[in-house]
């Protein structure tokens, strides 16, 4: 499960991952879920990857990747315990937060947005990409069909291609750096 923020351009991310998954050729379907449709509420994605071909949601949540800071005492309950809780470590985490029965994976989403991007609107959209390359490391996700579905996405828009890729690779090179990659649910 994704959480974000509505608006900020976290459907495109994620609909990255749902699409890589099944040119891998890995059984997997997504749902949005959302309290309403208002910019600045919070939303939730779910990708659900089963081997078995399982397309209807499940209970429990083995990852959650958390960038609403709004949402995260509610998004941390929600992981099953040996799950992991993937968050933008820019801020520290607060201790109430902290289970000992999940992994908490760190990553300095928006120290690496305000290093690399100038543009407030690109900050936000770039810190959704950075989190797939990390995902696509921690989950052993090929980078490759990751890259060319960023180029099919802006085919004729090729501007936009060497950002996106750049994202991703930031996002990736951190994750392989930091953790043990794959890692194992």
């Amino acid at each position: 499960t994704i959480a974000t923020v509505n608006g900020t351009g976290s459907q495109t991310a994620n609909l990255a991952i749902l699409r890589t998954l099944f040119k891998m050729g890995i059984p997997v379907s997504g749902k949005n879920m959302f309290p309403s449709n208002i910019q600045g509420l919070p939303t939730w994605y779910e990708v659900r990857v089963s081997e078995k071909g399982y397309i209807g949601r499940r209970g429990g949540i083995d990852i959650m990747v958390c960038l609403n800071p709004q949402s995260m005492a509610r998004d941390v309950q929600e992981v099953e315990p040996g799950g992991y809780f993937i968050y933008d470590n820019t801020k520290q985490i607060d201790l109430r937060l902290i289970r000992n029965d999940i992994t908490y994976i760190g990553l300095p989403l928006t120290r690496f947005c305000l290093e690399q991007y100038k543009d407030p609107r690109r900050r936000q959209l770039f810190k959704n990409v950075i989190y797939v390359g990390a995902l696509a490391a921690l989950l052993d996700i090929e980078f490759n069909v990751l890259t060319g579905l960023v180029a099919d996405q802006f085919k004729g828009k090729d501007k936009l291609i060497a950002p996106n890729v750049h994202a991703l690779e930031l996002g990736f090179q951190y994750a392989k750096e930091n953790f043990d990659c794959p890692c194992t649910i």
